[in-house]
């Protein structure tokens, strides 16, 4: 039970990454009639993705950390590096990056190392839900 919950939050939080960065701004940018309004509700998006990653790394570190994934050890230890990191990644965007496009400075600088750290955190979920879902069995 515990591994399938884990599951269901990688799943939560590449799959939230993965619609919000990749599908909704994009499709906000080329519908909103200005930059400034697409930029206003992308900066809200994304703040509220930064809580959804917090909340299923914060939960799936602690479900690692269980006596459970201690039977798991290797799924343990990978898990713990790549949430962490992703979770950091999701809070330095947040607090360190988003002010500065907020504030439209070096907005070119700003926006690619957001970018950047944004695939990075979205790298890291899809790493932990790889482990984490068992291969397809074959038939036969």
């Amino acid at each position: 039970m515990p591994q399938r919950f884990a599951a269901l939050l990688a799943a939560l939080w590449w799959g939230s990454l993965t619609t919000i960065g990749f599908l909704v701004v994009p499709l906000l940018f080329a519908s909103l009639p200005t930059l400034a309004m697409a930029g206003g509700m992308a900066a809200r998006l994304f703040a509220a993705q930064t809580w959804v990653s917090v909340a299923c790394g914060v939960l799936l570190l602690l479900l690692s950390r269980s006596k459970w994934a201690q039977a798991l050890a290797q799924w343990a230890q990978v898990a713990m590096v790549f949430i962490t990191l992703g979770l950091l990644m999701a809070l330095l965007n947040q607090f360190a990056v988003a002010p500065h496009i907020v504030a439209r400075e070096n907005l070119r600088l700003w926006h690619s190392v957001g970018s950047v750290m944004y695939l990075v955190q979205w790298l890291c979920a899809g790493v932990v839900l790889w482990k984490l879902v068992p291969g397809a069995k074959q038939p036969g």
